[in-house]
């Protein structure tokens, strides 16, 4: 059985878990407590962090780098365009989200709400959290600029870029803290990935003491 080390409201690790259900593979996922960077934790991965994967005797880790081995060791569906100029146009948004998103929205809101009070890390920082809510309206409307002109974020399919996006604006909408009336095609995106099949066990994520946001699993939000 394949196994992720995963924390249920990490972007990172949901990237992998949508990837890992769009291709139906099976998967055992194992909540993993990296932040107290047990001994075992750190012989599977000594960066430290989730998501780590073994698959068939190997140890992977970096959701980029699973993400692009499960699409070239099981390639239906794909989730990459067969063009250079289309592959490079994920890589680019999936960098996108995975960094400036997630530097500038994930760490400010969710590391401020979620992971102080899950890590017993004290109380929340409002300035960071003001950040992090002031900075989403400008990747939200450049969300919106793309899907002007675009079916998908990154083109005409659905592609890793989509999943991506997905698993950042997730975990913030776990915690209601997305403006989905703030870009009416964001919102549709959002609605068609949300109802996707892979989708359904992000869905059911709970967190001990953080009940998710009431919209949170509905499909029509």
């Amino acid at each position: 059985m394949n196994r992720l080390y995963h924390v249920a409201l990490s972007p990172f690790c949901r990237k992998v878990r949508l990837t890992l259900a769009e291709k139906k593979i099976e998967v055992e996922l194992v909540e993993e407590r990296y932040w107290e960077q047990g001994p075992d934790f750190l012989r599977r991965n000594p960066a430290g962090k989730v998501p780590v994967m073994k698959m068939e005797g190997r140890t992977l880790s970096e959701s980029q780098a699973i993400c692009e081995y499960l699409e070239e060791t099981v390639p239906t569906p794909p989730l990459m365009p067969r063009d250079p100029e289309g592959r490079y146009e994920v890589r680019r948004l999936c960098a996108w989200f995975d960094d400036k998103f997630n530097q500038e929205v994930t760490t400010k809101i969710m590391g401020e709400r979620v992971w102080k009070k899950v890590m017993k890390q004290g109380y929340p920082d409002s300035k960071n959290v003001k950040s992090g809510l002031s900075k989403i309206k400008f990747h939200l409307d450049y969300m919106g600029w793309l899907l002007d002109q675009r079916r998908w974020l990154a083109g005409d399919m659905m592609t890793l870029a989509d999943f991506t996006a997905a698993a950042h604006l997730s975990c913030l909408d776990y915690i209601s803290d997305v403006d989905w009336d703030r870009s009416s095609n964001v919102k549709d995106w959002y609605a068609k990935i949300k109802s996707r099949p892979a989708f359904r066990s992000l869905l059911a994520d709970q967190m001990s003491g953080l009940p998710p946001a009431p919209q949170y699993a509905e499909l029509d939000f």
